[in-house]
């Protein structure tokens, strides 16, 4: 096809004389009343604005075209709605198209036929081409051509939907590329055997499991067998561009043979893991390096793989398959996380640098699962935004029209599983299948898209499932119909072999030599791997340096290095004029380290942010709210009251060794929790924080934490150091923002797959923080999860002194000061966690002059890993201990006690009680009446603090 050079601007080209003088009396009414005119001519209008003058772009007059000289109202009206037609095949054309390989009886060619527009053939040829296809190629002579070319090119085994694409640069290039043809692979006849023997690959491998694994589940790929090849490509046409990371995302659905031919996992592998004795010596092959197990491990088609690849005169690139359970669409933003790291530059101060080139994500979707899993759009929202955009992402649909058993029907509103891509202007593509060749011109035309647009790009690949949902599922049980014409559909291997037959690329007997060659090279793999079956059982522990806890690692900070930070950070820039009441709350800060002083939470943090980056570890931190922290403590981020221009002092300060990035995110908990997570596992040696308005909206992320954050390490060897900020403490503001929901990170927690904290001190969140960032590239990281505290922030009893951050480290226990010290008259333990403790601490404090010699007071500042040893050296230390009590604010069912409960009782020594004081059993996390908050948390504190008579 021709690529000749066309400006496609607008519609009205060709439109000139009198033919021009109706387009603009036409606008002009349409200006008047929008209603005057017919509902086509009006969506062109919106979309194109008013008909150019008579004076083309160099200011030169046009020459009227001879055609139109003397045209008639009659040749005008042909004119006008030759364009509308045009119009419609570029708008509609998609729904009467032929990319569905098994419902090829349902088009909505009525749309697109010429009565419809008062149109005849012999009305067409009178039209000019440039008219309706300023792009069309040069055989194309007439009107009646280029309508049934338009037809040709907007109805075949690809389709197109770009209406939705508002910016006109964007949707005339797609437009451009497609009526050109310039998005054509031009495939050399060795291109088409090789994608004619990677599906014979594909289908190979799918046949011989079938027949040698019966009734073991393996979500085959067939019916879409050319995503395979298709992502073959997209990996090779981006790496070939320079891109160093391709990162995949995709559900169980085909992925076994993802990871057998794109990522290169030996087939020995997959059978050993068949046979059910998984052979960890098993070398990889094929460039694949690094199949991703734990210590228990996952199913074979949840398992990921890192793949690299070498080409000659070109950098090394890596191709990673992210692990992922049958969640399916979850997996979405943490690759998109794994993306916007592989592409930062966090080496510097300030900003990371971001190059989108350096990593390419590639998500595969499901038909059922894309409209109907909200983490969908939640990730497609993150798509353009500053501090998520990874300059344009892949998706591919996988789209098979059925979910398990549902039908379309029955489990989406919309036409396409596609549409809700629609609001996010995506340009989408729908694709047939069982066509190789136009699947490979689908993915040419992403990947130039990504390169020009730096935008997301939608292939919907309409095929078919060749059997039940888990191959032990007769789908003819619900679905008779379909699976009758699937059964007899030749699969897309016998379809291209034969096609390329035909066309005399290849012998007629070629594609059945090349399925048998196939077969004996599979059977000749699993013949070794069932020679040499290791029936050794694996042992399902975890390995010693997480069963040994984290290192000891130094977090104090001398103080000359804090004042001098403390300084730097309040040395704005001159010119800079901060909110008046703010400026006068930060300045304060400058007297923070002056005897006698104490530095509050909010200072502590931005201190541990700032020694941290004086250390070389990068941060992230993001939330709803925490430039400025939803409860007004944080104001990392300041604004000029003069020009709204920001100004970031973690950024900027001069003692800064690495790159600090804050982002208030969407309001999302999902994606934005699987995106940070995703994030920190592709960059490892940054402190990435995510940080909840409220503690109880991760509530809105459990999958990730249930999934991923929690037992990541053990399924897939996964290493994740993220950090969870929770607000949590009963403050009476309601159920919905007292409680982080610690109870559901307690009952997760086992194996030392993450720490769990509720600090009651500035130091000890410093140091805690600090901790995390020393330990990010050890082997023994895991994620933190701290409850952070809301009304604690601006109280004095948490403000920590100098000497706490200058020769401390965090304690998983704080005995409270002054308790506790006559140990032969101890009776009491109370042991508690988080604001509960600062209220008792402010009740002993306001009752000084009482006796407490009989009772001492001790918080767990770690909830988990639970800290038995020093909780039992501190129990031995008073010989009259008659009760140990659980103190919390918490429902009963809810909090700590369910999971503490067994650990205290383990460890109390002999003769002593344990009991419990708090809420009793309640399905609410706390009362909506401020009133009955305050009555009830005076009843915990005081019934804690009576003896017993």
């Amino acid at each position: 096809m021709s690529s000749k050079e066309h400006k496609v601007d607008e519609p009205w080209q060709g439109f000139h004389g009198p033919n021009l003088g109706v387009a603009i009396e036409l606008y002009e009414e349409y200006s008047s009343n929008p209603e005057a005119v017919d509902e086509d001519l009006r969506e062109l209008f919106d979309v194109w604005g008013p008909p150019p003058a008579s004076v083309d772009e160099q200011g030169s007059k046009r020459a009227a075209s001879p055609v139109f000289s003397a045209a008639s109202p009659d040749m005008i009206r042909k004119c006008v709605n030759a364009v509308k037609l045009a119009d419609m095949i570029r708008r509609k054309g998609h729904l009467a198209s032929d990319v569905n390989p098994i419902t090829k009886d349902k088009k909505n060619s009525q749309l697109l036929e010429l009565s419809r527009y008062d149109l005849t053939e012999e009305d067409l040829k009178e039209v000019p081409v440039d008219l309706l296809c300023s792009d069309a190629p040069a055989h194309v002579k007439d009107g009646l051509a280029a309508i049934q070319y338009l037809r040709e090119v907007y109805t075949k085994t690809i389709a197109f939907e770009f209406n939705q694409v508002q910016d006109m640069d964007e949707r005339q290039w797609l437009i451009k590329m497609v009526e050109s043809g310039m998005y054509l692979p031009n495939l050399s006849k060795q291109q088409q055997v090789n994608l004619l023997k990677r599906l014979t690959q594909v289908e190979g491998f799918e046949k011989f499991i079938h027949r040698t694994f019966v009734g073991q589940k393996r979500f085959s790929i067939e019916g879409l067998d050319v995503l395979v090849p298709m992502l073959d490509e997209a990996v090779r046409g981006v790496v070939h561009e320079g891109t160093e990371h391709v990162l995949i995302g995709m559900a169980h659905r085909g992925r076994l043979s993802v990871l057998t031919h794109t990522l290169g996992k030996p087939y020995k592998k997959v059978f050993s893991e068949f046979l059910h004795a998984p052979n960890k010596d098993l070398v990889p092959s094929e460039g694949s390096s690094g199949i991703n197990e734990g210590w228990t491990g996952d199913v074979k088609y949840h398992l990921g793989a890192d793949r690299q690849i070498r080409e000659e005169n070109t950098a090394e690139a890596t191709v990673t398959l992210a692990n992922n359970p049958s969640h399916l669409e979850f997996v979405s933003p943490i690759v998109e996380g794994y993306a916007r790291a592989a592409q930062e530059d966090r080496s510097a101060k300030g900003f990371p640098q971001q190059d989108v080139s350096k990593a390419y994500s590639i998500l595969i979707h499901g038909d059922a699962a894309f409209p109907g899993q909200g983490v969908v759009t939640e990730t497609l929202n993150l798509s353009r935004l500053t501090g998520y955009q990874t300059g344009g992402s892949l998706h591919i649909i996988a789209n098979n029209n059925i979910g398990f058993t549902t039908e379309t029907h029955d489990s989406r509103s919309t036409t396409y599983a596609s549409d809700p891509a629609k609001g996010f202007e995506i340009p989408i593509l729908h694709v047939n299948a069982d066509d190789p060749e136009a699947c490979m011109a689908a993915i040419h035309l992403a990947i130039q898209y990504r390169k020009r647009f730096k935008k997301d790009f939608l292939i919907d690949l309409v095929g078919y499932r060749r059997f039940g949902h888990n191959e032990m599922d007769e789908p003819a049980v619900t679905q008779p119909g379909l699976y009758e014409i699937i059964r007899k559909h030749p699969t897309v291997r016998e379809i291209y072999a034969k096609q390329l037959a035909t066309a005399g690329v290849v012998e007629e007997t070629y594609g059945d030599q090349l399925d048998r060659e196939t077969q004996e090279y599979l059977q000749s793999q699993y013949d070794e791997v069932a020679a040499n079956k290791s029936n050794k059982v694996l042992e399902l522990v975890p390995p010693d340096f997480v069963v040994n806890g984290l290192p000891k690692v130094k977090t104090s900070v001398p103080l000359e290095t804090l004042k001098e930070i403390n300084q730097q950070l309040l040395d704005w820039p001159e010119d800079f004029s901060a909110n008046e009441k703010l400026e006068k709350i930060l300045k304060r800060r400058l007297s923070a380290f002056e005897e006698n002083s104490k530095v509050d939470w909010g200072l502590a943090e931005t201190l541990a942010f700032a020694t941290i980056l004086h250390d070389g570890t990068p941060i992230r931190l993001t939330g709803q709210d925490s430039e400025r922290g939803t409860f007004a403590h944080r104001h990392l981020v300041l604004h000029d009251r003069t020009n709204d221009s920001v100004f970031t002092p973690l950024q900027s300060f001069e003692k800064a060794n690495a790159s600090f990035a804050v982002h208030n995110s969407p309001l999302s908990e999902m994606a934005v929790v699987g995106f940070e997570y995703g994030y920190n596992v592709q960059a490892p040696e940054t402190l990435v924080l995510w940080e909840a308005q409220f503690g109880d909206f991760a509530n809105g992320a459990q999958v990730m934490f249930d999934q991923w954050i929690s037992a990541g390490r053990a399924k897939w060897g996964q290493k994740s150091g993220l950090v969870v900020l929770l607000p949590h403490g009963y403050e009476g503001q309601g159920p919905e923002h007292s409680s982080g929901r610690v109870e559901r990170f307690l009952v997760l927690a086992a194996e030392n797959n993450w720490t769990i904290a509720n600090c009651t001190s500035a130091a000890q969140y410093f140091h805690i923080l600090r901790r995390q960032a020393k330990i990010l590239e050890k082997d023994a990281v895991r994620p933190l999860i701290i409850m952070t505290p809301k009304s604690l922030l601006r109280n004095q009893m948490v403000a920590s002194t100098h000497d706490a951050f200058t020769e401390g480290e965090f304690q998983p226990v704080l005995e409270q000061e002054g308790m506790g010290q006559e140990a032969d008259k101890v009776e009491r333990i109370i042991l508690c966690s988080g604001k509960v403790a600062i209220d008792i601490a402010d009740k002993i404090q306001k009752s000084k002059d009482q006796d407490w010699s009989w009772l001492h007071i001790a918080r767990v500042e770690e909830l988990y890993p639970f800290p038995k040893r020093p909780i039992r050296s501190m129990f031995a230390r008073y010989s009259n201990l008659k009760e140990i009590v659980w103190v919390q604010e918490e429902p009963k069912n809810m909090g700590a006690w369910p999971f503490i409960e067994s650990r205290i009782r383990e460890i109390t020594p002999e003769g002593a009680t344990v009991s419990y004081i708090g809420r009793t059993h309640r399905s609410s996390p706390a009362e909506g009446d401020p009133i009955a908050h305050k009555k009830e948390q005076e009843r915990i504190v005081t019934e804690s603090l009576t003896r017993k008579q």
